[in-house]
């Protein structure tokens, strides 16, 4: 156990203290704080300056338009369209905007022209089309003699809110399902990119220590068995402290951004189109309010503590199988290759039964199965949880997954201790199957 420790203690000094690991730690909250400046810029870049347009209305629907975000309108002033675009040439306008007669007020498609030599920008014709469909809304509305207020009262908002017939489980509300999704996406997510990040992190120690023969005399004193877990263990305790360093740091960087510049939240939101209604602070407050209250009704100690045990799990499946790879790889990283891919893909593979089967049925056969195969439950099984699969489920799962990695651990040793000190030689999986029974 002593031995066990020492490897431990020199894995995770060793890359604590390099160059690299500091410099990538604090380099990655400083890359997000630009990366935040960098949206709060674009948002209010006015991209292509004021352009003014010259509204020939024959339809005689739009009126007076009131400028918005760089587009000036102008009226025509009883001028001749040809009149207008020789204004245009000579520079006093920048285009000409003819809006031609309604056929009907049942006309659903309206076709109007831009007559300029100078390109429009994508986002001046997206404002200019929006200001027009709202003002022949309004031209419909007062044609038809229509009740303005009454016509609001049209437009209904559906939704379904789940409600138990019996008194088993927890009620269920509108947002729970929503809320699910975001939990267990964000779940799913963080134990793909640490089992890959990390998992590759060991394999390339493994190689780096093979490469520069430094194996050879630390296994003069320890067995290949104890080197191989202690790499593993030191190896997840750098990318622990590493994620920590980076939480604590991002959230520095959270709170200092809204002191740097002045956000403000109405830039960050879509535009919004016509016939639309506007969102109503009060009641997006409410809507949040009863978000935050669907957050609060989750078993945080469940998923919290599952999690860890789902991580550990999946960190010591993947991560001894990366360190056999490790060992068994040559001097060249890219004949590798071939050894590296079957152990990537279920990863990929689970986090791509997530994106497009969980989100859809989070329940569904294929789920659950692949919630129970340890190569997929780390990934699989922490998104479900947010949506309260049963106990049985979830404790079958973790029995699997610890099951499953002191079996891979137990393997990755028999094929470590044979392929660390084999040099030269390209191996093959059918030559890795033999090593399991040396």
């Amino acid at each position: 156990m002593s031995k066990l420790k020492l490897i431990i203690q020199r894995e995770y000094l060793t890359r604590v203290r390099k160059k690299s690991f500091i410099i990538g730690t604090l380099l990655a909250p400083v890359g997000l704080l630009v990366y935040f400046l960098v949206i709060v810029g674009l948002t209010k870049y006015e991209s292509g300056g004021e352009i003014n347009v010259v509204v020939q209305d024959e339809a005689g629907v739009v009126g007076i338009i009131p400028d918005e975000k760089g587009v000036r309108y102008i009226p025509s002033g009883g001028r001749t369209l040809e009149q207008l675009k020789e204004a245009v040439v000579e520079g006093q306008y920048d285009g000409v905007l003819r809006i031609p007669q309604l056929a009907s007020l049942k006309q659903n498609d309206l076709t109007i022209f831009y007559y300029s030599d100078k390109k429009m920008a994508p986002e001046k014709r997206e404002f200019i089309e929006r200001r027009v469909a709202k003002k022949v809304r309004e031209f419909k509305i007062d044609s038809l003699h229509l009740d303005r207020a009454s016509l609001e009262y049209l437009d209904t908002d559906v939704s379904i809110d789940p409600e138990k017939i019996t008194e088993k489980g927890e009620d269920e509300s509108k947002y729970t399902i929503g809320v699910g999704l975001v939990i267990g996406g964000i779940m799913a997510f963080i134990m793909f990119f640490m089992v890959m990040m990390y998992g590759q992190m060991v394999m390339r120690s493994v190689m780096e220590e093979k490469t520069n023969r430094i194996v050879e005399v630390m296994m003069s004193s320890v067995r290949p068995f104890q080197l191989m877990l202690g790499k593993i263990i030191g190896a997840g305790a750098v990318g622990l402290t590493q994620v920590v360093a980076w939480i604590v740091l991002s959230g520095a960087v959270m709170f200092v951004v809204p002191l740097l510049v002045d956000v403000d939240p109405q830039a960050m939101q879509p535009p919004v189109t016509a016939g639309q209604p506007q969102i109503d602070p009060e009641m997006a407050q409410g809507e949040a309010f009863r978000v935050f209250s669907e957050l609060g009704k989750q078993n945080w100690t469940l998923l919290v503590g599952s999690f860890v045990i789902f991580f550990l799990g999946g960190y010591f499946i993947y991560s001894s199988m990366f360190a056999a790879i490790g060992s068994a790889m040559g001097d060249d990283y890219g004949e590798g290759q071939a050894l590296v891919l079957p152990v990537t893909i279920p990863i990929i593979l689970a986090f791509y039964i997530v994106a497009f089967v969980g989100i859809r049925n989070p329940d569904s056969g294929l789920m659950v199965f692949a919630s129970m195969f340890p190569l997929f439950s780390p990934i699989v099984m922490p998104f479900r949880m947010a949506f309260s699969p049963p106990m049985w489920q979830i404790i079958l799962s973790l029995v699997l997954t610890i099951g499953a990695a002191f079996f891979f651990v137990w393997m990755a040793g028999r094929i470590y201790r044979v392929g660390i000190l084999l040099y030269g030689k390209k191996v093959s999986f059918k030559e890795i199957g033999k090593w399991l029974f040396y």
